[in-house]
C-alpha cells in the first residue's frame, strides 16, 4: 500500500509517527478538513497531470483550482489529469491519496504558490484516510520539489 511506502519514506527523517490515519475518508478537501477540524483551504491537495507524456503533481491550497491559461504558459500543454485508473500506476498512489511523497521515480513535484498564504498545511500521506501537517518549510523538504509555480485560481 502507498500509506507504507510513505511511511517508510517518513521513517527515514524520524517523522513517521506524525501522520494521522483516520476512520473515515479524507479523500476530497471537504471530507479531509471535516476528518482534521480544519478549513478546507488549509488541505494541500496534490493533482496529477499527463504534460506531454510527463507525469507530474502540483501541490496546491484546498480552495482554488487549476487556471487553464497559467497552466498552459508554465508547461505548454494543456491541463490534462490523469484518468482515475491510471494514477496508481504512473504516481505511486491512488486517486484520493496521491501526496507528493515516496512517488515514483520521475514523477515531477510542483508547488502552487497558494500555499505560501498559510503557516502549516495538511498533504495526504497515500491514502484515502490519512495526513500530515507541515510547515512550509517541511513540505519543500521533504516533497523534493521542482519550483513555486503560479498556476491556480479561486474556486467557485
Amino acid at each position: 500500500m502507498s500509506i507504507d511506502k510513505v511511511k517508510a519514506y517518513f521513517k527515514k527523517m524520524g517523522i513517521e509517527d506524525r501522520i494521522k490515519e483516520f476512520d473515515v475518508s479524507s479523500a476530497t478537501v471537504e471530507l479531509a478538513a471535516a476528518a482534521l477540524g480544519c478549513k478546507g483551504e488549509r488541505i494541500a491537495k496534490t493533482l496529477s497531470f499527463d504534460a506531454k507524456g510527463r507525469v507530474i503533481v502540483i501541490v496546491t491550497a484546498g480552495d482554488v483550482k487549476i487556471d487553464n491559461s497559467k497552466y498552459k504558459a508554465e508547461f505548454s500543454t494543456k491541463a490534462k489529469m490523469l484518468k482515475f485508473e491510471d494514477t496508481e500506476e504512473l504516481t505511486g498512489h491512488m486517486a484520493g491519496g496521491v501526496c507528493p511523497f515516496a512517488l515514483k521515480e520521475g514523477v515531477e513535484v510542483y508547488l502552487d504558490e497558494s500555499l505560501k498564504r498559510f503557516e502549516t498545511v495538511f498533504p495526504a500521506c497515500g491514502s484515502s484516510n490519512s495526513a500530515i501537517e507541515m510547515t512550509i518549510p517541511e513540505l519543500e523538504k521533504y516533497s523534493g520539489y521542482i519550483k513555486w509555480i503560479d498556476v491556480t485560481k479561486p474556486a467557485g
